[in-house]
């Protein structure tokens, strides 16, 4: 492929992810309910096209936005079975434990039966619920046909920062496997302050700040991409419950209450939206090139 860069010279990759309200933290669906539309108005509004991880349960308790979003043209990907974690945690959450790694491909084999019995093809697209992957998930993901990961958390790893073929003994390293990873942008230039460096990402900022702001980032990372002498790819992740009113404060499920710190649910909803809109302006003034992951695949195997 030709890696000759220009300034104006970018691409964009946007992953939503489709799961349940809040993550884990509910078992219900308003998001993907209510905030598909939003999402996919915005899309059509600037002719853009993106790609949608669905976790198979999403997909089976929703099929017809399923279909509405595979009909308006974006890709259908998969986004584990149940937002259950797949991979490597990174950082401590309240029982949750993750699957066992005998377990992965049963999982990640049944979520793809379900999507590809609702849409008619299989998807090759995945991003692992909370970008929590592992060297077995990408070995899983090639067995089963998959042609790109987005799961890379580059605010934790650090590298690479460009879409990559990963190694099957390392899903962190270059390696030789048909599969394309596809890190997820966050800032490389900051000192954090977290002890994971979380405050280096790109999320949740486009609603709990604007925009503006996260195009600061963006900035930053091509700035930093370019220096090293690569091609910018920002792959970004979103969810449909950000672009619908979450309930505030405390949620309760008769034995517990939950609370999501208030960051988690700040914004979503209408500003959510306006700030979506403003932000897919602002990278196509920038010069991005909007691209499914599946077109991304196949430009990197040219």
């Amino acid at each position: 492929m030709n890696n000759k860069i220009e300034m104006k010279d970018f691409d964009v990759v946007l992953g939503f992810d489709m799961e349940t309200d809040v993550g884990s933290y509910t078992p219900y669906y308003s998001g993907v309910e209510y905030g598909t539309q939003e999402i996919l108005n915005v899309l059509e509004k600037h002719n853009i096209l993106a790609t949608f991880y669905w976790t198979g349960h999403a997909a089976e308790k929703n099929p017809e936005k399923v279909l509405e979003v595979h009909h308006a043209g974006h890709e259908t990907g998969c986004h584990g079975l149940f937002h259950e974690t797949l991979g490597d945690p990174i950082f401590p959450l309240p029982n949750n434990w993750p699957i066992l790694e005998s377990e992965v491909e049963g999982r990640l084999t049944i979520a793809t039966d379900i999507i590809e019995k609702i849409v008619g093809h299989r998807p090759i697209g995945f991003r692992c619920p909370r970008l929590w992957g592992s060297t077995k998930v990408v070995n899983v993901l090639e067995k089963l046909g998959y042609t790109s990961d987005a799961s890379l958390p580059l605010y934790f790893y650090g590298k690479p920062f460009t879409p990559y073929h990963p190694s099957s003994e390392d899903w962190t390293k270059k390696g030789n496997m048909k599969i394309l990873e596809i890190p997820n942008f966050c800032d490389l230039t900051m000192n954090s302050s977290d002890p994971y460096q979380r405050d280096r990402d790109q999320w949740p900022l486009f609603r709990t700040q604007s925009a503006t702001v996260l195009m600061e980032k963006v900035s930053g990372f091509i700035d930093f991409v370019n220096g090293k002498g690569e091609r910018p790819v920002l792959c970004f992740y979103f969810h449909p419950w950000e672009f619908y009113q979450m309930p505030q404060g405390a949620m309760d499920f008769g034995e517990c209450s939950v609370k999501p710190l208030d960051f988690i649910v700040e914004n979503c909803g209408q500003k959510a939206i306006e700030e979506f809109d403003i932000l897919c302006d602002l990278l196509i003034k920038a010069g991005g090139k909007f691209i499914r992951a599946d077109a991304l695949a196949e430009k990197f195997d040219n």
